[in-house]
């Protein structure tokens, strides 16, 4: 049998070191995204999260305008000191934000979380 391990995911992720704030019913907590794509990303923080609980989070990217706002994301793993959102509600502004800068940090080939 082989190793081959299939990505089913339809954007690329991106390795980052953005902070975040994030919080559902009932918690709020905050980390860093460690990993993003137009569709979720990865956040590792000391908060305990479940499952399939919902979350709005709050990015900061390292341009000076505000933050990246998710307004609704689920919780798809947890594993130890990390876990994995897709994004469901991205207001259009956002989704344009995080297009443009996922499409800079490409074009540029460059690590977003050292640019800026």
């Amino acid at each position: 049998m082989s190793d081959l391990q299939v990505n089913w995911r339809i954007h690329p992720r991106l390795p980052v070191e953005y902070p975040v704030i994030f919080g559902g019913a009932p918690f709020v907590g905050e980390g860093v995204v460690s990993d993003i794509s137009l569709s979720g990303c990865s956040v590792t923080c000391d908060r305990t999260v479940l499952t399939g609980s919902y979350v709005k989070l709050s990015v900061l990217l390292p341009d000076p305008t505000s933050s990246l706002f998710i307004e609704l994301g689920k919780i798809q793993w947890v594993r130890e000191h990390a876990f994995g959102v897709e994004f469901i509600r991205v207001p259009t502004h956002a989704r344009h934000r995080l297009d443009r800068v996922l499409s800079q940090a490409e074009t540029l080939d460059i690590n977003p979380a050292l640019a800026g």
